[in-house]
Protein backbone atom coordinates (compact mmCIF):
# COMPACT_ATOMS: atom_id res chain seq x y z
CA UNK A 1 0.00 0.00 0.00
CA UNK A 2 1.23 3.42 -0.82
CA UNK A 3 0.69 6.39 1.03
CA UNK A 4 -0.77 9.82 -0.37
CA UNK A 5 -0.84 13.52 0.67
CA UNK A 6 -3.58 15.70 -1.32
CA UNK A 7 -4.31 19.23 -0.39
CA UNK A 8 -3.64 23.10 -0.99
CA UNK A 9 -0.33 24.38 -1.63
CA UNK A 10 1.34 25.30 2.19
CA UNK A 11 -0.70 22.56 4.01
CA UNK A 12 2.54 20.87 4.60
CA UNK A 13 2.21 18.49 1.80
CA UNK A 14 5.79 18.10 1.25
CA UNK A 15 7.38 18.34 4.58
CA UNK A 16 4.81 15.54 6.09
CA UNK A 17 6.18 13.32 3.26
CA UNK A 18 9.49 13.57 3.55
CA UNK A 19 9.11 12.76 7.52
CA UNK A 20 6.76 9.81 6.51
CA UNK A 21 8.77 8.25 3.92
CA UNK A 22 11.79 8.38 6.49
CA UNK A 23 10.03 6.97 9.25
CA UNK A 24 8.34 4.16 7.24
CA UNK A 25 11.68 3.83 5.20
CA UNK A 26 9.78 4.39 1.82
CA UNK A 27 10.23 5.58 -1.39
CA UNK A 28 9.04 8.96 -1.69
CA UNK A 29 7.83 10.29 -5.18
CA UNK A 30 7.11 13.58 -5.71
CA UNK A 31 4.31 14.30 -8.72
CA UNK A 32 5.80 17.67 -9.22
CA UNK A 33 9.34 16.30 -9.61
CA UNK A 34 8.47 13.49 -11.84
CA UNK A 35 6.54 16.18 -14.12
CA UNK A 36 9.96 18.56 -14.07
CA UNK A 37 11.85 15.37 -15.17
CA UNK A 38 9.31 14.41 -18.06
CA UNK A 39 9.14 17.61 -19.30
CA UNK A 40 12.82 18.37 -18.92
CA UNK A 41 11.81 22.37 -17.24
CA UNK A 42 10.29 23.81 -14.42
CA UNK A 43 6.85 23.57 -13.35
CA UNK A 44 6.55 27.46 -13.66
CA UNK A 45 8.21 27.52 -17.33
CA UNK A 46 6.42 24.49 -18.32
CA UNK A 47 2.63 26.69 -17.26
CA UNK A 48 3.52 29.50 -18.90
CA UNK A 49 4.67 27.84 -22.01
CA UNK A 50 2.19 25.33 -22.34
CA UNK A 51 -0.39 26.14 -19.63
CA UNK A 52 -2.49 24.68 -17.47
CA UNK A 53 -4.53 22.14 -18.69
CA UNK A 54 -1.48 20.61 -20.67
CA UNK A 55 0.51 20.46 -17.21
CA UNK A 56 -3.12 18.64 -15.72
CA UNK A 57 -2.47 16.16 -19.34
CA UNK A 58 1.23 15.47 -17.91
CA UNK A 59 0.32 15.24 -14.30
CA UNK A 60 -2.45 12.32 -14.97
CA UNK A 61 0.26 10.40 -16.95
CA UNK A 62 2.52 10.38 -13.80
CA UNK A 63 -0.24 9.66 -11.66
CA UNK A 64 -0.61 6.21 -13.43
CA UNK A 65 2.16 5.35 -14.06
CA UNK A 66 3.39 5.47 -10.18
CA UNK A 67 -0.07 3.80 -9.11
CA UNK A 68 1.12 0.42 -9.75
CA UNK A 69 3.86 1.09 -7.21
CA UNK A 70 4.18 -0.06 -3.90
CA UNK A 71 5.31 0.96 -0.87
CA UNK A 72 5.80 4.30 -1.85
CA UNK A 73 4.77 8.03 -0.51
CA UNK A 74 3.62 10.14 -2.78
CA UNK A 75 4.29 14.25 -2.56
CA UNK A 76 1.50 14.84 -5.10
CA UNK A 77 0.71 18.45 -6.48
CA UNK A 78 -2.70 20.49 -5.31
CA UNK A 79 -4.20 20.16 -8.20
CA UNK A 80 -4.42 16.51 -8.37
CA UNK A 81 -7.95 16.22 -7.47
CA UNK A 82 -9.09 17.73 -10.50
CA UNK A 83 -9.10 14.85 -12.67
CA UNK A 84 -10.90 11.99 -11.47
CA UNK A 85 -9.00 9.67 -13.45
CA UNK A 86 -6.09 10.30 -10.49
CA UNK A 87 -8.29 10.11 -8.27
CA UNK A 88 -9.26 6.45 -9.52
CA UNK A 89 -5.63 5.74 -10.14
CA UNK A 90 -4.61 6.52 -6.90
CA UNK A 91 -7.23 4.17 -4.94
CA UNK A 92 -5.86 1.48 -6.35
CA UNK A 93 -3.21 0.81 -4.32
CA UNK A 94 -2.79 4.10 -1.83
CA UNK A 95 -4.20 5.30 1.17
CA UNK A 96 -4.99 9.11 0.53
CA UNK A 97 -4.82 11.83 3.22
CA UNK A 98 -5.61 14.97 3.22
CA UNK A 99 -3.83 17.81 4.95
CA UNK A 100 -5.72 21.12 4.95
CA UNK A 101 -4.84 24.44 6.70
CA UNK A 102 -6.70 27.69 7.38
CA UNK A 103 -6.04 30.75 4.88
CA UNK A 104 -3.77 32.77 7.61
CA UNK A 105 -1.38 29.64 7.95
CA UNK A 106 -1.21 28.75 4.24
CA UNK A 107 -0.38 32.74 3.27
CA UNK A 108 2.23 32.34 6.39
CA UNK A 109 3.82 29.59 4.66
CA UNK A 110 3.48 30.42 1.12
CA UNK A 111 4.84 33.87 1.81
CA UNK A 112 7.93 33.20 -0.76
CA UNK A 113 5.99 31.18 -2.91
CA UNK A 114 7.75 30.50 -6.52
CA UNK A 115 4.95 28.30 -7.97
CA UNK A 116 2.95 29.97 -10.93
CA UNK A 117 -0.08 31.44 -10.62
CA UNK A 118 -3.35 29.32 -10.67
CA UNK A 119 -5.99 32.34 -11.17
CA UNK A 120 -5.61 35.91 -12.26
CA UNK A 121 -6.93 36.94 -8.84
CA UNK A 122 -4.71 38.74 -6.47
CA UNK A 123 -2.66 36.14 -3.82
CA UNK A 124 -5.40 36.09 -1.02
CA UNK A 125 -8.41 36.06 -3.52
CA UNK A 126 -6.62 33.33 -5.34
CA UNK A 127 -6.06 31.04 -2.19
CA UNK A 128 -9.56 31.76 -1.07
CA UNK A 129 -11.25 31.43 -4.77
CA UNK A 130 -9.28 27.78 -4.93
CA UNK A 131 -9.70 26.68 -1.85
CA UNK A 132 -13.41 26.53 -2.52
CA UNK A 133 -13.51 25.03 -6.33
CA UNK A 134 -11.64 22.31 -4.84
CA UNK A 135 -12.23 21.81 -1.04
CA UNK A 136 -15.65 18.92 -2.03
CA UNK A 137 -12.66 17.13 -4.24
CA UNK A 138 -10.31 17.05 -1.81
CA UNK A 139 -13.05 16.03 0.73
CA UNK A 140 -14.31 12.82 -1.74
CA UNK A 141 -10.97 11.52 -2.80
CA UNK A 142 -9.45 11.35 1.10
CA UNK A 143 -9.41 8.58 2.87
CA UNK A 144 -8.24 10.79 6.04
CA UNK A 145 -8.14 14.59 6.52
CA UNK A 146 -5.65 16.34 9.26
CA UNK A 147 -5.71 20.23 9.73
CA UNK A 148 -1.87 21.04 9.80
CA UNK A 149 -2.98 24.75 11.02
CA UNK A 150 -1.52 24.25 14.51
CA UNK A 151 0.42 21.12 14.46
CA UNK A 152 4.32 20.39 14.05
CA UNK A 153 4.75 18.39 11.60
CA UNK A 154 5.58 15.59 13.82
CA UNK A 155 2.68 15.46 15.34
CA UNK A 156 0.81 15.16 11.78
CA UNK A 157 3.16 12.96 11.17
CA UNK A 158 1.91 11.03 14.22
CA UNK A 159 -1.27 11.24 13.00
CA UNK A 160 -0.68 9.48 9.55
CA UNK A 161 1.56 6.79 10.74
CA UNK A 162 -2.04 6.27 13.06
CA UNK A 163 -4.18 6.12 10.10
CA UNK A 164 -1.40 3.54 8.48
CA UNK A 165 -1.72 1.42 11.10
CA UNK A 166 -5.06 1.32 11.43
CA UNK A 167 -5.83 0.53 7.86
CA UNK A 168 -3.39 -2.46 8.13
CA UNK A 169 -4.76 -4.03 10.83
Amino acid sequence: MNIALIGFRGTGKTTLCRLLANRLDRKLISTDEEIEKRTKMSIAKFVKKYGWERFREIEADVIESISDFDDCVFDTGGGIIMRNENIINLKKNTLIVLLTADIKTITSRLKNNKRPALTKSNYLDEIKDVLKEREERYKTAADYAIDTSRLAPEEACDLIMHYVQMEMQ
